[in-house]
Formats: structure tokens, sequence, C-alpha cells
């Protein structure tokens, strides 16, 4: 009988301590725990690392009694106590001298049916499991309140760039003609890899219209595509798909998007949704992302997605342009910006782009900003040019991550800043709070910390 997989998801920060602990170049045995975030949509489930626990060898992890080496059973409940309180998931982890194939032994999952229906009783509802790691594999055992039990499917380590890991390699199949030319660059796996992501876009206008369509086209299996706005005739000279008969008709900046998707990507699953992203309902959508594109320019929307980033492990890119005009009309600055979020990374909130203030507007009425003297927002100046360069960009940037296509030592995830008027572009690395509210307390917590969302 096949048991269904279990997504794993964990930060290059946490799998490098994991890896070190584990495989310090003397080929012992090594144990730890693991703290996961749980998330759960449907049937699926992805277990998410928050913490890592290393057990000091001759002291947590000592000779056992049944296999080679085993944690001690004050460790073990110290730790199963630490992720019932948490709401988080209990993975203890071992190492075996393996490269690209790594499994379990028999002594190995007989200690797990002898402990973790105990465990699972001690935790009150939160998943209990193990991990085993070769050098270049992990396998998992993962078991559920409900009396299911799940292996893993993927291992995916989050960092500049998605790398994976498996328990043994797989191969990779062909594929079709439509994208021959690019699966020349970087092969059947990455095609097999895009087609079975899942990917969102926030915002459709001017930016996210051309991140759809670029998104469509590599083959991405899944997108989901939010903005609850709809078309209207100043939108025309920069929506890619739009036509004077969808503003006269009405029509949807999702319907439109959909459309020009579904004219290059056949086989695609289309999810619009014409809401905002800072509704519950749909942050909770995205909870099983594997890459988010920001294109709406509220404070709330960034609000809500830089707290998904790093709540659930999605690697996100905000994108934008931006043009401003002195008091005379001069032409000041043209820039457009694609900064790279990643979880563990500095967050939004640590390089001061989310403004309280503008929170706080944004959350009244058109009336109340008038009485309050606020004043109801102008639209800002937009061309399709400086929207092309931050979009073209900004996937480029997720096809070299997503896909492990970079070569040598990558800095740090950056924020990019093309200044036309000036003919310049600057690299900045983003900075980090330690005591930031949003991308420390959050990282990795996934379903057991409520997202800053709206009812509705």
């Amino acid at each position: 009988m096949t048991r269904e997989s279990c997504d794993i998801l964990v930060t290059s920060t946490c799998h490098q301590q994991i890896m070190e602990h584990l495989f310090p170049g003397d080929r012992e045995e090594y144990g730890a725990i693991l703290r996961a975030g749980v998330v759960r949509i449907g049937s699926s489930m992805r277990l998410l690392v928050q913490h890592v626990q290393p057990a000091e060898f001759g002291t947590d992890y000592v000779p056992g009694k049944y296999g080679h080496r085993a944690l001690t059973p004050t460790f073990i409940h110290r730790e199963i106590l630490q992720c019932r309180d948490s709401g988080l998931a209990y993975l203890a982890v071992h190492n075996h001298g393996s490269g690209r194939h790594v499994g379990f032994s028999r002594v190995d999952i007989e200690s797990h049916e002898r402990g973790y229906p105990a465990l699972l009783d001690i935790g009150r509802g939160v998943p209990v499991g193990a991990l085993v790691y070769g050098r270049r594999s992990v396998a998992a055992d993962i078991w559920l309140p409900d009396g299911n039990r799940r292996s893993l499917g993927t291992y995916r380590i989050i960092g500049n760039e998605i790398s994976r890991l498996y328990s043994q390699p797989r191969r990779a199949r062909g594929s079709n003609s439509e994208h021959d030319r690019q699966v020349r660059m970087f092969g059947a796996a990455g095609q097999q890899l895009l087609k079975a992501s899942k990917v969102a876009v926030i915002g459709l206008g001017g930016v996210g219209s051309l991140v759809a369509e670029y998104l469509a086209r590599l083959g991405v299996g899944n997108l989901v595509l939010i903005d609850p706005d709809g078309i209207e005739s100043s939108n025309l000279s920069r929506v890619v798909g739009a036509t004077q008969v969808d503003v006269e008709m009405g029509q949807l900046k999702t319907q439109i998007a959909v459309r020009h998707a579904r004219e290059m990507a056949v086989d695609a699953t289309l999810q619009p949704v014409a809401a905002d992203v800072s509704r519950q309902s749909v942050a909770q959508v995205l909870r099983d992302c594997d890459f988010i594109f920001l294109g709406a320019d509220s404070m709330r929307a960034r609000l809500v997605v830089n707290a998904l980033a790093h709540q659930y492990l999605i690697p996100t890119i905000q994108i934008g342009a931006k043009i401003r005009r002195g008091d005379r009309g001069k032409l000041e600055d043209a820039m457009c910006a694609v900064r790279n979020i990643r979880p563990g990374t500095g967050c939004l909130w640590c390089n001061g782009l989310i403004d309280p203030t503008q929170l706080a507007i944004e959350a009244k009425s058109d009336r109340e900003r008038e009485e309050q003297a606020y004043g109801v927002q102008e639209a800002n100046p937009s061309v399709i040019t400086l929207n092309a360069v931050a979009a073209a960009h900004a996937v480029n940037d997720f096809l070299f991550d997503f896909l492990g296509l970079r070569t040598g030592d990558m800095e740090a995830a950056a924020y990019q800043h093309f200044h036309f008027h000036r003919g310049e572009v600057q690299r900045v690395i983003p900075r980090r709070d330690p005591e930031c509210r949003e991308c420390v307390h959050r990282l990795a917590m996934g379903d057991a910390l409520e997202l800053p969302v709206v009812e509705g």
C-alpha cells in the first residue's frame, strides 16, 4: 500500500546546521530533534523546520538498547512538550553514512512503532515522526494523530536558491515540444519542476499581468491569479491581453489574465481570485504556494505577503515601478524595483518598506480619509516599459533560483533598483533585525500563528 507523502521545507541556514551536526567528519551517528510548523490544506501537508535542537553526543544521544544509538527519554520528553505547547510537529533525526540513497533500517522502524503512539498522546494533536539523512538524501516517517503515516515527498531547502533532496534520485521524463527550446537550457527535470509548481501573482496590473504571461509561457503548472479590480480604459496601455471590449463589458482583471494565460498554457491549472489578498479567505489559498510575486502596491498587501513568506517559508519577490515628478512637472526619477524576500533573511518590515502610517490610512474608508484631511490617493504614473523591465528581472530571478541554475557562491538575495532617469542600477543587501516581530517570530510557524488579515 502506497502512503501519502508530506513535503518538508527548511531554510538553508537550518539545513546547514543540521548537516554540520550530523556529519562532522568522523563517520559516527548523531541525533537531533526538529520542531516544525504544520500546514494542512485538504489532503496535502507540509512541515516547516522552525528550530533545530542538536542532541549532545554521549548525554542526549547514547548507546541504544535495541539499535546503535538513541535519544534519551529525558531529552525526548522535554522536546515533545515544547512542540505540544507551541503547536509544532516533533521530528527526531539521525544520519546514515549513505550518499544519494537513504532509508530507515528495520530497527529504526521498530523503534518508531514502539515509541510514537505514546508521543502522539503526549503531543495532543501535533504530528510526530523521524527523518534519516544521507549526505545527499533524506527519508521520512511521519505519524499523524488520525493514525495515518506519511513518507517524504520533497525535502526543499529555501535559500538564495531552492534545492531539493529525496530518499533516492528521481528520473526526469521527457517534455513536450512546445517547451523544447527552454528545456535545452535547463533540462526535462527543470521543466517538470515548473509544471508541478504552484505560483501566485498578486496584482494583475501593469507588472503583474506581464509576470502572469511569462510564467504561463514558461510552463508553470498551477497559477493563482489575484486581483479585486475590474479593467478600466486607463489600464489598456499596460495590462497585457486587455481590450476596449473588456472595458465596455466590465471584465475583471482576473478574467483577462486567465483568458490570456490559457492561450499559451492549455493544460495549466488557473485559479482566479477576484478579491484582496488581505482577506483571510484569500491568504489561506496561498499557504502552500511554492513562490509568490507581489505586484500590488498597497501596504496591507505588503504586510500580508511578507508574513506569508516567512511564516510558510515561501520565497517571494516584490516588484513595482515608480515615477516621480517635481513641483514644476520635471521628471525627477523613473525606476523599478525587484526585491527578493527569502525566509530567514531581512523582511519588508526590517527594511522600512511597510509604513505603519500608510497602513492605518489604508484601513479607513474614502469618506473617513477625506474627513480626516488625508484625501483620496491619486493614481500613480505608470509606463509599460518600466513594468516590463521589472517583470522580466523578477521572473528571471524566479527561474534561476527555483531551478538552481546559478553557479558559484551567491551573496544574499538582494533588492535591485533600476533608476532609468539616471542610468543607474543599485543592488541593496537587505538588513535583518534580530528582534523583528515579523520575520523572526513568524519564521516557519505555519498554521500555529494567525496571519495579519481581515475577515472575509
